[in-house]
């Protein structure tokens, strides 16, 4: 099964890696889709840890967490690295050892395969990004190539596009008028 807009998120079982939110501690453990049922979830792919683009998006998202949280937007980030690899890619870059989101280890490949998002060839994912609304249903995907990062604003402000459940004109923001 391949993630397409309007279709039920694939579900996944994935180990993960994150630190407490007062950095003290680290943690690892599974999570489910199914956990997020209830809430909107934003799952963004990387290629690799210990990458040069890869940490300025994983920090960019950090920054922004607290809007997404105020949205009731979960955000989780993967990558087909092991959660001891994100581990030691925190515990060595300062700005990745403040993250406050969960860093799902797809090792198996399983999950970026299924998000449409994984180059076979390398066995790394492009950086996909995807809007998964409570029902489990994807509202929204971009898939970028390997070079060039994405724009946290523009997750949001589409976030805040779908969370109107009106339709929204080109180039529309928060506050803006929505068409009847």
């Amino acid at each position: 099964m391949t993630a397409m807009i309007g279709q039920p998120a694939p579900g996944f079982d994935c180990q993960y890696y994150n630190r407490t939110k007062d950095g003290t501690d680290d943690q690892f453990g599974s999570l489910t889709l199914g956990e997020l049922k209830g809430k909107w979830a934003c799952l963004f792919f990387y290629p690799l840890d210990f990458t040069f683009v890869c940490p300025t998006e994983l920090v960019a998202f950090n920054e922004k967490l607290e809007e997404f949280e105020d949205r009731d937007c979960t955000v989780l980030t993967a990558s087909t690295d092991s959660g001891f690899s994100h581990k030691g890619w925190c515990d060595s870059h300062a700005d990745l050892a403040k993250l406050k989101y969960l860093m799902l280890a797809d090792n198996t490949h399983q999950l970026s395969r299924d998000y449409g998002v994984l180059k076979e060839d390398a066995g790394i994912a492009y950086r996909g990004i995807f809007l998964i609304d409570p029902q489990g249903v994807i509202r929204w995907l971009a898939i970028h190539d390997l070079s060039v990062g994405r724009s946290v604003d523009e997750v949001l402000r589409v976030l805040d596009a779908l969370q109107t459940d009106k339709l929204c004109p080109c180039n529309w923001t928060p506050g803006e008028e929505t068409l009847n």
